[in-house]
């Protein structure tokens, strides 16, 4: 009887988020998250791959300077999602679901505001915008017509990543997978149509990209519209709420700090490989269009990752709001290691098989493929030890802990690559912009760790002091 005394407080809740075996949650909500991450990044790749096929290295040359305004929509998109995701977790383990409704009726609201301002602010600015991410007199044309049409999908692309958020939180991971899943089958299916057989060339990628995401969100909103669990659509909570919309943006602003400074990342890499790329045999343009290809490989390296620390974050947030410090740690632990196995598997990968993995997107320009092969085993090299890094990041983010996973959030690409990336090439050119990538990720893995070290040695005291209270009460 007294054992049942001692391990009642884990099974108060009938919430399963506080009380199922942490592998069997940590499975069940980072899979569907991690298919929905890699079919996210898809998106791009597929495009790449086709464009590649059926336009060439220029015409992949303008995806990756495009790149950058998909990567702010992302960010607005998860500062939202994310921050609205980890207040809804918090929220319901503190048995508030009043407080959780009105963060999904806060996070739709907040998705079409800000679809409208950056759609138009992006449309009116395009040309200049493009110059400045890196287009050249050869790209821009190709750019143009890719970038106008995702910024005219712009409200399918926030409000899609947003919900899928939400879904999850609500306790339906499977349905946020299969709403990207269903638009990235659909992607697939009509870039060559719309490149091959229609002949649109970027327009028609562009055209497929953001068809795909407007299914992706009718999925969503129908399901928040009718079947939602725990959160639904409702009129009288879409009024914006201070409270709710501060804590949104503060438990979100480290997302949305690590899509905005990997923005300003871009926008460095893209113009120091053009301006080092024409003085070397390689020529900008070509450089350009190789790296934008590696860093499409390590986006889906990266983006197993994050989809394990997204199916933690709700397990995290659930026990810290239900104050159960155990299985915090255990999920933090489990997660971190198992990243770490992924894209270390997957690293071997890329360094074993560059030539297989590029002949993906076209090698109809030596310098091209042969750059790229380099750059696929330099920059990546050391990509092995983010995994923990970007779980732990998640850790602070859904434990209430804004600031410091703003501070790792920064790390690796604020602090530590774009000053590297300026640095090395005036030392070793062109192959500078490669070795900054690995520098930066060791680097920021060894300052992660001290941070997470610290937070263990907190997690243990707050156990310790748990377990000693139990006793007591039971009278142990």
């Amino acid at each position: 009887m007294e054992e049942a005394t001692i391990s009642e407080p884990s099974t108060i809740t009938k919430n399963p988020l506080g009380y199922q075996p942490i592998g069997k949650l940590l499975r069940s909500f980072a899979l569907p998250a991690i298919i929905s991450c890699l079919v996210n990044s898809i998106y791009n790749i597929v495009d790449q791959i086709f464009i590649g096929q059926g336009i060439g290295y220029l015409g992949n040359a303008a995806t990756t300077i495009s790149f950058p305004i998909m990567t702010v929509l992302a960010a607005f998109a998860t500062l939202i999602g994310t921050g609205g995701s980890a207040y809804a977790a918090l929220k319901l383990g503190e048995k508030k679901e009043e407080t959780a409704q009105k963060t999904l009726n806060n996070v739709l609201v907040l998705s079409i505001i800000l679809s409208a301002v950056i759609m138009t602010v992006g449309l009116l600015s395009l040309d200049p915008l493009l110059r400045m991410l890196g287009a050249t007199d050869a790209t821009l044309p190709y750019a143009h017509d890719y970038a106008f049409v995702i910024l005219l999908g712009t409200p399918f692309s926030i409000i899609s990543i947003a919900l899928s958020n939400m879904a999850r939180t609500d306790g339906s991971p499977r349905l946020s997978m299969y709403s990207i899943l269903i638009g990235a089958v659909l992607n697939t299916i009509l870039d060559p149509i719309y490149i091959f057989v229609f002949h649109w060339g970027v327009t028609g990628a562009a055209i497929a990209t953001i068809t795909s995401q407007l299914i992706s969100t009718i999925v969503l909103l129908v399901y928040f519209a009718r079947r939602g669990k725990s959160m639904q659509f409702h009129k009288k909570y879409m009024r914006l709420s201070g409270r709710v919309c501060k804590m949104t943006f503060t438990l979100g602003i480290s997302s949305f700090v690590t899509q905005v400074v990997a923005c300003v990342m871009q926008v460095v890499m893209n113009n120091t490989l053009v301006y080092y790329g024409n003085q070397s045999p390689v020529g900008g343009d070509a450089a350009l269009s190789a790296m934008g290809i590696v860093m499409k490989v390590a986006m889906i390296l990266a983006s197993a990752c994050i989809g394990i620390g997204i199916g933690a974050q709700p397990i995290l947030g659930f026990n810290r709001g239900a104050k159960q410090p155990k299985r915090i740690k255990q999920t933090y632990i489990m997660a971190a290691w198992i990243s770490t196995a992924v894209v270390s598997v997957s690293w071997l990968l890329c360094q074993l098989f560059p030539e297989q993995i590029l002949s993906l997107f076209g090698s109809e320009n030596a310098n091209f493929t042969a750059f790229a092969v380099k750059a696929m085993h330099i920059a990546l090299l050391g990509i092995f030890c983010s995994g923990f890094q970007i779980v732990s990041t998640s850790y602070f983010q859904a434990t209430g802990q804004p600031l410091k996973a703003t501070v790792l959030s920064m790390l690796r690409q604020l602090l530590l690559l774009i000053p590297t990336m300026l640095i090395m090439p005036l030392f070793f050119g062109l192959d500078g912009v490669l070795f900054a990538f690995p520098i930066a990720d060791i680097g920021s893995a060894v300052i992660v760790a001290f941070f997470m070290i610290y937070e263990m040695k907190k997690l243990n005291r707050w156990i310790k002091t748990e377990d000693e209270g139990r006793l007591i009460m039971a009278g142990i």
